[in-house]
């Protein structure tokens, strides 16, 4: 009898994880040093995405473990929580993404990480236009079968406005169950979340073979953590207005 078990969604999403490091390997490499770069210049990393991608926009700020040299880049409108046919909506409209960017005005030795799976829509493929166009490099996080699939929104993808591309691999659709004929289970958020952390496993690893100590946030939940992290406040939330709400 067959192995169904090998054939299974838990085997589907490893293979996708195996199949990323298989494709993305060297862009995880070159994105760890490009933030590691902007960070030890005094640089912030400038974070966007809409919709669930906003999941790792979340995923990077103020994070347990996660870089303090971090500023989202977002707008409500695209956050779904309040008016999910809304962010739909404006993710889709021109201009909307250009103007978050003016607002934070991101200038070098900062970076920007966009992530957004098809990477199709007007919001995402303007962030990082106009970081580029700053002179800010961008890091894509996106999925180029995801994109191939996808409904063309924009003149141009994100993809084409990165310096650097990691490739999450996600199937056109994000879902993935059942095999035959996928309706369910989303892989988008594991896999770019897998990739992110992928980044920062790099990055300490580059980080300490150069002597340097990247500023983390530790949890609050461990003895020291308040007093560590009271400390990164007090040097980035100047820079960072979203850390404390002083915008």
């Amino acid at each position: 009898m067959p192995d169904t078990a090998r054939t299974g969604f838990p085997d589907r999403v490893r293979a996708l994880l195996d199949d990323l490091d298989a494709a993305s390997g060297t862009a995880v490499g070159a994105a760890a040093a490009a933030v590691l770069e902007a960070v030890e210049a005094g640089g912030i990393v400038h974070v966007a995405g809409a919709g669930h991608s906003l999941a790792m926009v979340f995923e990077t700020f103020y994070r347990a473990g996660g870089l303090a040299a971090v500023r989202p880049i977002w707008d409500p409108g695209v956050v779904p929580l309040g008016d999910a046919v809304r962010s739909t909506r404006v993710e889709r409209e021109a201009g909307v993404g250009r103007a978050v960017v003016e607002r934070a005005a991101p200038a070098p030795p900062d970076v920007a990480v966009v992530f957004s799976t098809s990477g199709r829509n007007p919001y995402p493929v303007e962030v990082a236009a106009e970081c580029r166009a700053r002179g800010v490099p961008v890091i894509a996080v996106t999925s180029a079968r995801a994109a191939e699939g996808a409904a063309a929104r924009a003149e141009t993808t994100l993809a084409d406005h990165a310096e650097i591309v990691l490739d999450t691999r996600v199937p056109p659709g994000d879902v993935l169950h059942p095999a035959a004929a996928p309706r369910t289970a989303a892989v988008s958020t594991i896999l770019a979340a897998y990739a992110w952390s992928r980044v920062l496993a790099a990055l300490d690893d580059l980080a300490a073979a150069r002597g340097a100590d990247p500023p983390r946030w530790t949890s609050a939940n461990v003895p020291g953590g308040d007093e560590v992290n009271a400390a990164l406040l007090a040097r980035y939330r100047h820079r960072v207005p979203e850390l404390t709400g002083d915008e």
